[in-house]
């Protein structure tokens, strides 16, 4: 018996799946996202295109299930655009997370980073709706009044298609996604006046903020929305539940390292403090979290399904891997990468401790597979020295390299088992529509340890020095 339909909005492929009453998905459909062009740190797709693959991907399950489910929907945090009330058209692209054109925004706010990052739980960096929404303002400034007068809405990926589907009857948003865009207070759960001044932008324009769960908005097509949230908050549903010794790593387009605050705990410096979700009560699921920016874009050039557990910490090399970057906690820009010797590299943001054009591509694979395995590995041990860790799931494509999950479990010093169910964002949102119980049917595989560790968990603490010292200079 199917008890809802999942839809989980990536960003590079659309997934819809069909929950059954046991917590099995079942039926998945998988689409292409529209590419997204890339120009000078503008990361941009077309937004129609998107709603039409999305609405392809749930006629899909509508077709073999019938219509009047409850529906879950995941989507990737802080993608936006503005679009017209009246046609619906778009008036911009589909504005990734990825997009760098807030940058100048946040140098410009730089000294007020200490109340940005008290009122929302975050660090005052590009990725997120609010520094980007004031770049584009500030270049259409025409546009504040027609926002203003409701002539133009909007929204992240969520509120556009959630508009979209119920024919511009709503215009909402949930609290795990609002969380994202530095606009909200995450204790009130409400829009901030305060952080809205800041960044120039009309509270009036944004959407209302609704639960993640009980919404109970009829769609068009027939389903019935039960459930919006954060992409990374439903992995975290379907795989840790609310057991605060269990972390999340869930390896996709980006990293994300993830797990719930126990009571009373403060996030450590450096740290996300993330509103997974805020239940039809109105309580907030709070969690802790480790970043890792843009890394399949990282090993995207190479072999990297060549690489093997035994080739790794094969030379005193030591790697960065994060394209666009650091993430939480050290949110270190690229800028840093220009103290590094490898010229090939320094433009994209990745680094190298010495020059690796004499190296073939197979090694260079291995050496960026080592700055993920060892990210993910730090900020762990973070985690387990806040407050006591005893197991850790893997999830996201980039978990399937045999390679990456031999390498955490080599380096982190508890249980690593990765989760049989491929598909956690979309299991996540299905299991919340359906109001069943966080961590349903979670079977994980657990890593074994490979032979010869210590090589590896050697390179990792002299790996550990090396960030250290640069990030000191």
């Amino acid at each position: 018996m199917i008890v809802s339909v999942a839809l989980d909005l990536g960003t590079t492929s659309i997934k819809a799946g069909l929950l059954d009453r046991d917590g099995a998905l079942g039926h998945i459909a998988t689409l292409p996202a529209p590419p997204i062009s890339v120009n000078g740190g503008r990361y941009e797709s077309d937004a129609l295109a998107y709603a039409e693959a999305a609405e392809q991907a749930l006629g899909e399950c509508i077709a073999h299930a019938g219509s009047h489910l409850p529906l879950g929907l995941c989507s990737q945090r802080s993608s936006f655009l503005i679009w017209d009330r009246a046609s619906g058209q778009p008036l911009t692209p589909l504005i990734s997370w990825q997009d760098n054109r807030g940058a100048a925004s946040c140098e410009a706010l730089r000294a007020q980073e200490g109340l940005i990052r008290d009122l929302t739980g975050l660090r005052l960096t590009p990725y997120y709706f609010a520094p980007k929404l004031r770049a584009v303002l500030q270049d259409h400034p025409q546009w504040r009044a027609w926002l203003e007068r409701g002539e133009l809405l909007a929204g992240t990926l969520d509120t556009f298609l959630i508009w979209r589907w119920t024919g511009g009857k709503y215009h909402v948003t949930d609290a795990s996604m609002a969380a994202r865009t530095l606009l909200m207070d995450i204790r009130q759960q409400q829009w901030s006046p305060a952080l809205c001044d800041l960044f120039g932008i009309p509270l009036c324009i944004l959407p209302q903020i609704r639960p993640s769960s009980g919404l109970n908005l009829r769609l068009n097509n027939g389903l019935i929305l039960q459930a919006s949230l954060a992409d990374q908050s439903a992995a975290l549903i379907a795989s840790a539940g609310e057991d605060s010794s269990k972390a999340l790593v869930n390896l996709g387009s980006g990293g994300f390292v993830v797990r719930y605050l126990p009571q009373e705990k403060v996030v450590l410096d450096g740290y996300l403090r993330t509103l997974v979700y805020q239940d039809s009560e109105l309580h907030a699921h709070v969690a802790s979290e480790g970043t890792l920016n843009s890394i399949a874009a990282a090993l995207a050039p190479y072999p990297v399904a060549e690489c093997r557990i035994g080739s790794l910490a094969a030379n005193d090399i030591f790697c960065l891997a994060e394209p666009s970057g650091l993430g939480a906690p050290y949110f270190a820009s690229n800028r840093f990468a220009a103290c590094l010797p490898d010229p090939l590299h320094n433009d994209l943001g990745i680094g190298f401790s010495q020059a690796v054009e004499h190296l073939a591509p197979r090694q260079i694979a291995c050496l960026l597979l080592e700055g993920i395995i060892f990210r993910v590995a730090r900020i762990l041990e973070d985690f387990h020295r806040e407050s006591a860790l005893e197991r850790v799931y893997l999830s996201g494509g980039l978990s399937g390299l045999t390679c990456i999950q031999q390498g955490i479990a080599q380096c982190a010093p508890f249980a690593t088992h990765r989760l049989r169910q491929k598909d956690s964002s979309l299991q996540g949102a299905a299991l919340l529509a359906a109001g069943m119980t966080a961590a349903y049917r979670r079977e994980g595989e657990r890593i074994p340890a490979a032979p010869n560790a210590k090589a590896l968990q050697e390179k990792y603490r002299r790996w550990k020095d090396w960030l250290d010292g640069l990030l000191g200079s």
